[in-house]
């Protein structure tokens, strides 16, 4: 299984530390590389992979001070390999990328941007789902369409129920306000935003969420087709 830990960067972005249990180490979307390596070497560790879910800077900008610290491989999805520097490891729909015991499937999720991916690990029960789902929301379409993003979250709210969520920043209490006035009856929603409030309020991280509790509880998940999602997304963005 994967153990991961999550690292605080710039000012509401999370990068994430995986580790396999023979010791192999990668980061996700490092947008800023010293608290990355405050943490490696605070820990031991030198690192193995730097994995990204797409090509905005606040999810990048640590890959080269990274890779030329410890000779990592980047691994990105191959539809922006070329928006991302020195990229090792091009991936597309439906490959895997071996870690120790575990290996990620890929899922291509454009709508955030054109080409972004999602690391599936299936053994382990997690998806890092970058800027596309978030805990309570869904990514601004910067370079795709609302019918990109739908046919993205309905990959992802296929995933089994108790898979793990790790996504790109910490939005969940801005998102909350969204989802309850579009659902104000929802009392799963409610029992969220009280656990959300008290985690943020002790400087918790409000991940990992879970694809049961996003489908209970994101109004973006509930979406029944791309038209219904496109209304939600344009109501979200001047909300």
């Amino acid at each position: 299984m994967i153990n991961v830990q999550i690292i605080p960067i710039l000012r509401d972005n999370y990068t994430y530390l995986i580790r396999s249990e023979n010791g192999l180490t990668a980061i996700i979307d490092p947008g800023e590389a010293n608290p990355v390596i405050d943490v490696l070497e605070a820990q031991g560790l030198t690192l193995d992979y730097i994995l990204n879910t797409h090509h905005h800077g606040d999810h990048t900008d640590g890959n080269t001070a990274l890779k030329g610290k410890y000779n990592a491989q980047i691994v990105a999805p191959a539809k922006e390999a070329r928006a991302i520097k020195d990229v090792d490891i091009a991936l597309h729909e439906g490959d895997r990328f071996e870690f120790g015991d575990d290996s990620a499937h890929i899922i291509e999720t454009p709508g955030h941007t054109a080409g972004g991916i999602c690391f599936y690990f299936k053994q382990s029960g997690i998806v890092f789902t970058g800027d596309t789902l978030f805990s309570l929301g869904c990514g601004r379409l910067f370079e795709g369409t609302a019918q990109d993003m739908f046919a993205s979250f309905q990959k992802l709210r296929a995933l089994p129920d108790d898979t793990k969520v790790y996504c790109g920043h910490e939005y969940t209490r801005g998102n909350a306000g969204f989802c309850l006035s579009q659902d104000r009856e929802n009392p799963a929603l409610k029992a969220r935003i009280e656990q959300v409030k008290d985690l943020r309020a002790n400087n918790q991280p409000t991940l990992p969420t879970t694809i049961e509790l996003e489908k209970e509880t994101n109004i973006f998940m509930k979406a029944k087709s791309a038209e219904e999602f496109s209304a939600l997304r344009q109501k979200k963005d001047s909300f």
